[in-house]
């Protein structure tokens, strides 16, 4: 049976974003420079690690992790990764405002989901079929999947950095047991893969 994972940035103080998070500002103050860096400078290094990131059959994120907007949609706006989004595969996006899909060029197909988190990841796991789905963020939306007990596995990409503030994983998520399952990385990111029971 395919699995529900999730891969996430996180400073060492446990942000995924920084503060004052806006338009020019997606990630957060000095947040997108530091947590990924790893990614874009050292992509040879750790290319097993993208290409698990990059596997899943279908992505469910929150609203904030697809646009700026809180009310109505611009619906102008189809996301922050210009016309060709890295996902390649459906993603479910959690909204209290309903939305038809966007199509987007290399198969991505962004779907808009208003009746909750085990509705989004029923449609995903339909859409994945044997493959992984993914639950790609935020905090708030990773929060709330580990809450329910629906992540079977929970991959940390640690940056030495500390942020101090922003949006912070691990908020009442409840008791966890996390079993460490696998560990690598470099002086950029440490890769930190739990099992969750």
């Amino acid at each position: 049976m395919s699995k529900v994972t999730c891969d996430i940035g996180m400073s060492l103080d446990g942000f995924v974003a920084g503060p004052n998070q806006s338009l020019e500002n997606p990630l957060g103050e000095g947040a997108e420079e530091c947590l990924h860096r790893w990614m874009f400078e050292e992509p040879e290094a750790h290319a097993e690690v993208i290409k698990g990131i990059t596997a899943a059959g279908a992505y469910i994120m929150g609203r904030n992790m697809f646009s700026p907007g809180r009310g109505a949609w611009d619906l102008d706006w189809t996301g922050w990764w210009g016309d060709e989004p890295p996902y390649h595969a459906p993603v479910f996006v959690l909204t209290h405002h309903p939305r038809e899909p966007v199509t987007m060029k290399g198969g991505t197909v962004f779907n808009f989901v208003t009746d909750g988190i085990e509705s989004a990841l029923e449609r995903a796991r339909e859409a994945a079929g044997e493959r992984d789905v993914s639950v790609a963020g935020g905090a708030h939306t990773v929060n709330q999947y580990l809450a329910a007990g629906l992540l079977d596995e929970l991959r940390l990409h640690v940056a030495p950095v500390v942020l101090g503030a922003g949006e912070r994983l691990f908020v009442d998520v409840g008791d966890l047991d996390l079993v460490p399952v696998g560990m690598s990385g470099t002086e950029l990111v440490s890769h930190l893969t739990y099992r969750v029971r």
